[in-house]
């Protein structure tokens, strides 16, 4: 606890916004948690967003950061943690309230999949898999996330946005 003095909109405006926290062996190595949020996000006080509007938002900062790290090699995937074992590529992402986050994507043989969970069970592993052998570039979900989540039109890196 502070003893440092604050108004009550200071003290408001704390209690809204949300904390994070990461320690790594590289103090450089992106990290989530070192972001700070789009204007779109902070704006909503938590108080307002349902457990799945939160979780996914949160989700799709740490889809961006873990693509930043990829190589044109390699897409974002998502690894089952706590169920059935295998890999998901994460090609959709999606919420409905107050508690279920959707995965939409398919498995390493190309067969369609969605994950259905409960925020309450969600456990997410991010993993790097080799891209899809028809694509030039690797698909960046991540990005995307990110220009729905600040209200922008989703537009490719390098291409002009509307």
């Amino acid at each position: 606890m502070s003893d440092e003095i604050q108004t009550t909109a200071e003290a408001a405006e704390a209690a809204a916004m949300p904390r994070a926290h990461a320690v790594h062996t590289d103090p450089d190595a992106p990290c989530a948690e070192r972001e700070q949020l789009p204007a779109t996000l902070a704006k909503t006080p938590l108080s307002r967003k349902s457990p799945a509007e939160w979780a996914y938002q949160r989700l799709v900062l740490y889809i961006r950061t873990f693509e930043k790290q990829l190589d044109g090699d390699h897409e974002v995937a998502m690894g089952f943690v706590g169920g059935a074992p295998g890999v998901m590529r994460i090609e959709g992402m999606g919420y409905y309230d107050p508690d279920i986050v959707t995965f939409y994507g398919s498995d390493p043989s190309g067969t369609r999949t969605q994950l259905i969970q409960h925020v309450g069970q969600l456990n997410v592993m991010l993993r790097a898999l080799p891209k899809a052998d028809k694509q030039a570039e690797p698909a960046r979900i991540g990005f995307r996330l990110s220009a729905d989540l600040e209200g922008a039109e989703a537009a490719e890196p390098g291409e002009p946005r509307p």
